[in-house]
């Protein structure tokens, strides 16, 4: 490293840098102070020495909003590599004294969140040195945060072609349909036309138990009468439910758990599933990283968890 470029990055402090991150992801200094629990002219003075330091300006105003500069986002992805890059030591001294311990950062997909906190309770018991967060979002923002890197692991359904990522399939995920309890089919084997005149509830664009179902209607030709999006699992069972059509549901999300099973028909919570003919729809959960980020320690044990709970299934 160039001296003068060594002598600049040594007049950086820890505490600007913790402003600057706190800011850059919140984006707002007010919200930034209170995270780190000092006054907003502390912060307002880090990020001011901080950018002239760096001879950049790292903010510019909106109207009452801040956002990063260039300079700004290039600043806010070095910090985050460094915090990776110091994970990964804190994660290599502790497998060099036997131990597995660091932060593991998981992201799921919304339909995920029945099932991952049950696969980390017993991670957590076993590993009690690993700090977990676990962000839960909509598949575009998974897609999100795995083009920038932001998290260990990711657990979805349907990953992203464009990415180089490593996948592991460690769960089956049936994919059924779902009608109103007393639906006139509901004790018939039928099949995909027999449902061509149904008004159709399905997730919201993107999302990734709508696009398995889409890919398998498309394979056959069928075309649902598509009268309503909904963001989540739990709008689409209320609405099936008060009778506003039917909907594809992973199997996971029919909760409370199935009320009966009688006559080969499943009804819970004014809910049935309908015996259509390549349903359940079988798919894969899978937990995905990218390629050119290394696993921390406590992200190759987790994974080497799910492995062992699939081979046991």
């Amino acid at each position: 490293m160039p001296a003068s470029t060594l002598s600049r990055f040594q007049r950086i402090t820890p505490q600007q840098l913790r402003a600057f991150e706190a800011t850059a992801r919140l984006l707002s200094v007010t919200k930034a102070a209170k995270t780190l629990f000092v006054s907003q002219p502390t912060v307002s003075i880090q990020l001011r020495e901080l950018s002239e330091t760096l001879g950049e300006r790292l903010f510019e105003t909106t109207g009452r909003q801040i956002r990063l500069t260039q300079a700004g986002e290039a600043l806010y992805a070095t910090v985050y590599e460094l915090s990776v890059c110091w994970q990964r030591l804190e994660s290599n001294l502790a497998e060099i004294n036997g131990l597995v311990s660091g932060r593991l950062r998981i992201a799921a997909v919304t339909t995920a969140e029945y099932f991952v906190p049950d696969l980390l309770g017993p991670f957590a018991t076993a590993h009690q040195g690993v700090e977990i967060e676990l962000a839960i979002e909509n598949r575009d923002r998974i897609v999100g945060r795995l083009s920038q890197g932001l998290d260990d692991l990711t657990v979805m359904m349907m990953p992203p072609v464009n990415l180089a990522l490593e996948r592991l399939d460690f769960q089956r995920n049936p994919l059924l349909i779902i009608a109103p309890a007393g639906h006139p089919r509901q004790q018939q084997a039928i099949n995909l036309d027999d449902l061509a005149s149904e008004r159709w509830l399905m997730r919201e664009p993107g999302s990734g138990t709508r696009m398995a179902a889409e890919q398998y209607f498309y394979s056959l030709g069928f075309k649902p009468n598509v009268v309503m999006n909904l963001g989540s699992n739990e709008a689409i069972k209320h609405a099936v439910a008060a009778g506003l059509g039917i909907g594809v549901l992973s199997e996971v999300a029919i909760h409370p758990p199935l009320a009966s099973r009688g006559n080969d028909v499943i009804t819970t919570s004014g809910l049935t599933v309908l015996q259509v003919a390549g349903f359940p729809l079988v798919r894969h959960w899978s937990v995905v990283w990218r390629k050119d980020i290394p696993l921390s320690a406590a992200a190759r044990a987790f994974v080497n968890y799910l492995q062992q709970a699939a081979i046991d299934q």
